[in-house]
């Protein structure tokens, strides 16, 4: 499952990176494995995707989230 594939309001927590030329800029901004992002939104049309990491609001394209491998954290009820 790539970040892509969460939806509004779901979390994830990062399992790999899988950008190459990109990968030091995305590491840079605080995407690395084992931090939990929570998705905000989504643009009118779907790219870019707000995320919530870190502390801090991040907007990325559809493109980069393809190449970053999540696991879904489920809701508890």
């Amino acid at each position: 499952m790539t970040l892509r594939d969460i939806l509004p309001g779901e979390q994830c927590i990062i399992k790999g990176i899988y950008v190459n030329n990109l990968r030091k800029r995305i590491i840079d901004m605080g995407l690395t494995t084992g931090t939990v992002i929570t998705v905000k939104k989504l643009a009118p049309l779907g790219d870019p995707i707000e995320i919530h990491v870190r502390g801090y609001s991040l907007t990325i394209r559809n493109s980069e989230a393809r190449m970053i491998e999540v696991d879904k954290i489920e809701a508890k009820r």
